[in-house]
């Protein structure tokens, strides 16, 4: 099993993009790139946090997968 995030979708069905969702959760476009594309190995659970604030997620089944 692996956990995904599927934070890529998340912003395709919010029209956000990247850069807007850096500038408004304070994190790097790096780490925004790299969780959007799963690219990290661990997941730091202040930027989720960030991430999940911002974007007014209140179901964790919207930005994590297991697949």
């Amino acid at each position: 099993m692996e956990l995904t995030v599927k934070l890529k979708e998340v912003l395709n069905d919010r029209e956000m993009s990247q850069v807007e969702l850096a500038e408004k959760t304070g994190l790097t476009r790096t780490v925004i790139s790299e969780l959007a594309t799963n690219r990290r190995t661990s997941v730091n659970r202040e930027h989720i946090t960030k991430v999940i604030q911002a974007l007014g997620i209140t179901d964790m089944n919207e930005i994590f997968e297991i697949k």
